[in-house]
């Protein structure tokens, strides 16, 4: 039995996110359909969709807010590219509940917000393959920014 109901997302780490917005659209025609500032994780992030009708998978870009964050580190070490895989889930909590049961670590307690009002929690990635695997159970739409 699966625990994603799909692919949420594909996260890319970029030093500047107005640099790589503008890339990405001007380069591959993606459409900018939401911004913000997670303070909390340190980021900057954009959610990117493929073309304008496309309702599949988005593409986030993460630009680090401060030099102590995740994708601060994860550029140094690592340089730009892709950061992490996102899958959705019905329930953050239950998910990861399951994942624990299975042997792997999860890098919180509980889950964080996310982008737009997400909750998330990930699968630290040497329990995954070297791949960071997001959890993201999306809002209710009542519960929409």
């Amino acid at each position: 039995m699966s625990v994603f109901s799909t692919i949420d997302h594909l996260g890319i780490a970029v030093p500047d996110l107005d640099e790589a917005v503008a890339w990405y659209r001007e380069n591959f025609g993606m459409v900018l359909v939401h911004e913000e500032a997670n303070e909390d994780q340190g980021v900057r992030e954009a959610m990117m969709k493929v073309s304008p009708g496309d309702e599949g998978a988005q593409i986030q870009l993460l630009a680090p807010l401060r030099p102590d964050s995740a994708i601060a580190r994860f550029l140094d070490r690592s340089g730009p590219g892709v950061q992490q895989v996102a899958y959705r889930v019905d329930d953050v909590r239950s998910a990861a509940a399951t994942l624990r049961a299975r042997g792997m670590r999860l890098l919180y307690d509980e889950p964080r917000t996310g982008t737009g009002g997400s909750l998330v929690n990930f699968v630290h990635p040497k329990d995954a393959g070297g791949v960071l695997v997001e959890l993201v159970q999306q809002p209710a739409a009542a519960e929409l920014p």
